[in-house]
């Protein structure tokens, strides 16, 4: 039990940052891969999420997401690497964290994904049967944006005693800072002292960690790595006005991001502009901005002085 709780304190905290997975003539682009995980590796992120929502994981063969999950930990250096293992079988997805273990993965990410609407005991066993079959830490993936399946306070603690689970990556905590505080206390009185708690939703980055969550699960850290590093270390060191100061600087990004559905698409259009991914990087039928968009998306990244 002590090496599991150092294991969350050094793995399961600071800024986790969930990069690209660039496809260039419907094929993963290794050499842009490779250099956006040395990126993160070279700015000290404290762990890289690959394979998660901003790494298109739903959209890529079992073949694919292994050779991914290779790289991924291949250029990571010494960041500790998740993978994401979701799938739509039980059968696949504990096929996808045998991937991820030949691959040397530090822990597991996994979201219940669904075509038939999933129960609460559905998840429940989705999760029963992983933490049975693998020693990674598993981290829960509650991403209702993408997977339309809504966790409970009563499935949180269900799921959290279970032996193995790591980290829950929770939504978006309320603005108000006493809601976010209430929010993530609720959280923390139903599971155990081992299980980290993680927000998600980049405009809720700051909010989250200054209400006393452990660990940003972020997508624009994925891309743009040093922004993301002010806000989660000013929070980490009590700064917590600093926290949201510097999430406040990067407003046009979080109004695009609700303005042209979701961060992934405007992630995209960074990566791109900036070169750090091939032009029209994301699988398809997915088809990334229109040239109004992109001016837009520019425009933001120029004003707040965002740049390689």
């Amino acid at each position: 039990m002590y090496e599991f709780r150092l294991w969350r304190r050094l793995v399961f905290v600071g800024l986790s940052a969930f990069p690209l997975t660039p496809l260039v003539d419907d094929r993963v682009d290794e050499s842009s891969f490779g250099r956006l995980v040395k990126r993160l590796s070279s700015a000290d992120v404290d762990s890289i999420a690959a394979l998660g929502s901003t790494g298109s994981y739903a959209y890529l063969s079992a073949t694919e997401r292994e050779r991914v999950a290779h790289l991924a930990v291949e250029h990571a250096g010494e960041t500790p690497v998740f993978i994401g293992v979701g799938a739509l079988r039980t059968s696949h997805v504990v096929a996808n964290i045998k991937a991820a273990e030949r691959a040397g993965a530090a822990a597991v990410l996994l979201a219940p994904m669904t075509y038939q609407v999933l129960t609460p005991n559905d998840v429940f066993e989705l999760y029963r049967t992983v933490t049975q079959g693998t020693d990674l830490p598993v981290i829960v993936y509650d991403n209702p944006g993408t997977t339309h399946f809504t966790f409970t306070l009563d499935l949180y603690e269900r799921i959290a005693a279970l032996p193995g689970i790591a980290s829950i990556k929770i939504p978006g905590v309320p603005t108000d800072p006493a809601q976010a505080i209430e929010r993530v206390n609720s959280i923390r009185s139903v599971i155990p002292e081992t299980v980290s708690i993680g927000v998600s939703g980049d405009a809720f980055g700051a909010a989250g960690l200054n209400a006393g969550c452990d660990v940003w699960y972020s997508v624009i850290g994925g891309t743009l790595p040093k922004p993301a590093l002010k806000i989660t270390r000013a929070a980490q060191e009590g700064r917590f006005e600093d926290a949201t100061a510097e999430s406040e600087r990067l407003a046009p990004l979080w109004n695009l991001f609700a303005e042209m559905g979701g961060s992934l698409r405007v992630t995209a259009a960074i990566a791109e502009m900036l070169e750090l991914a091939p032009e029209k990087c994301l699988p398809l039928p997915i088809q990334g901005l229109d040239d109004v968009q992109r001016e837009s998306v520019a425009r933001a990244v120029n004003a707040i002085g965002l740049g390689k």
